[in-house]
C-alpha cells in the first residue's frame, strides 16, 4: 500500500546536474531512512546514499562522494538525490527505498519499500 514514487530521471552529458525527487505515498516520518540504489547494465546493485528521517548524519558511496547530497523534504513526504559532476559511469537505474532499520537501508532488503525506479544516461 506504501508507494514510492520515483522521477527526475533522464539524459544528460558529462560534468551536467540532475536531481531525482522520491515521493512517498504515507508520512516520510513512518520511514526510519531512505536510500538510493542503482544498478547499471551488467552492473552488480550499489548503494548510492542514505538519508535519515531522524538524527544521523548521511551515508554515500564512495564512487558519489562529494558529488551527489541528499536532502529531504518533509512536508512534502519527498526524498531527494541531487547529482552534480555526472560522469557516464553513473548511468543505470536509480530506485528509492524506505526502510525501518539500518539494514533495510544498508543491503536493500526486499522488507523494504522499493519505487520503480527512473533512469540516468550520462553520455
Amino acid at each position: 500500500e506504501v508507494q514510492l514514487v520515483e522521477s527526475g530521471g533522464g539524459s544528460v552529458e558529462a560534468g551536467g546536474s540532475l536531481t531525482l525527487s522520491c515521493v512517498k505515498s504515507t508520512d516520510i516520518n513512518r520511514s526510519y531512512c531512505l536510500a538510493w540504489f542503482r544498478q547499471g547494465s551488467g552492473k552488480e546493485r550499489e548503494r548510492v546514499a542514505i538519508g535519515y528521517t531522524g538524527a544521523g548524519a548521511p551515508v554515500y558511496a564512495d564512487s558519489v562522494k562529494d558529488r551527489f547530497t541528499v536532502s529531504m523534504d518533509k512536508s512534502k513526504n519527498t526524498f531527494f538525490l541531487q547529482m552534480n559532476n555526472l560522469a557516464p559511469d553513473d548511468t543505470a537505474m536509480y530506485y528509492c527505498v524506505s526502510g525501518a532499520s539500518d539494514m533495510d537501508c544498508y543491503v536493500g532488503t526486499r522488507r523494504a519499500v522499493w519505487g520503480q525506479g527512473t533512469q540516468v544516461t550520462v553520455s
